[in-house]
């Protein structure tokens, strides 16, 4: 059982590090109090944030 937390605790972190990547780098015309909320959404919720964000908040 330890393994399948570390893969989830991995896969979140990946999906939290790709949402900050892609806001610094993909979507530099929204704007900063957007991007903010954004990490913490992909923060606070994980991969259903980062989820969220790659349908709704991509440009």
């Amino acid at each position: 059982m330890s393994l399948l937390y570390n893969l989830w605790g991995l896969l979140t972190l990946a999906s939290f590090i790709w949402v900050i990547y892609d806001i610094m780098t993909s979507n530099k015309g929204l704007e900063p109090i957007k991007k903010v909320l954004w990490i913490v959404v992909a923060f606070i919720f994980g991969i259903l944030g980062a989820a969220a964000y790659y349908f709704l908040g991509r440009k």
